[in-house]
């Protein structure tokens, strides 16, 4: 079923799924700062001991801030993610740049304290293209917990051995720290 792939993304063909995502979702509470374990490859995100930094702008709008270590550099860039629909907190939009369109920043799962799972996908006429993180509040997660949410994810037919690990390495990410 896999079409095409550039740049590590898959384009699938058919159109994107629509997952159940967390029920009652309360972005106050996912405010702060999460590591990231596995993703799937996209192009905006090539480095390692990425972050994601969550911080509240105003009712239903959230600052991101995106951090990762690249060849040595610390690269970071900040956004925006706004609750499409009120009635649906758990699914928001993104935008890290001026002019372009939103993404899908869905989360399909969390815990709040130690994991979250999120999903993003686009339609592109007779495909689509799917984004996913795990992330969790520490740079470590349990394996049980990754195979858990890994579930969630082959259930809406995404290929999880398409996702890659985070190094997250105290020593390797040290930068990240200071």
């Amino acid at each position: 079923m896999v079409v095409l792939v550039t740049s590590a993304q898959v384009l699938k063909s058919g159109k994107c799924p629509t997952p159940d995502v967390q029920a009652n979702f309360d972005a106050s509470k996912y405010l702060e700062k999460w590591y990231e374990i596995k993703k799937l490859p996209n192009p905006f995100q090539e480095g390692e001991c990425s972050t994601a930094f969550y911080s509240l702008k105003s009712p239903g709008v959230i600052e991101v801030l995106n951090s990762e270590l690249l060849d040595g550099t610390i690269n970071f860039v900040v956004g925006t993610a706004t609750v499409k629909d009120s009635s649906d907190p758990a699914k928001l939009e993104v935008t890290f740049f001026q002019g372009t369109p939103p993404g899908p920043y869905w989360v399909l799962s969390t815990d709040y304290e130690a994991h979250s799972l999120v999903y993003g996908c686009t339609d592109y006429v007779l495909f689509h293209l799917e984004y996913s993180w795990i992330l969790s509040r520490k740079p470590t997660l349990p394996q049980e917990t990754v195979e858990k949410l890994e579930g969630i994810l082959s259930s809406i037919g995404v290929d999880v051995n398409k996702m890659v690990p985070t190094i997250q390495d105290e020593v390797y990410c040290s930068a990240m720290h200071q």
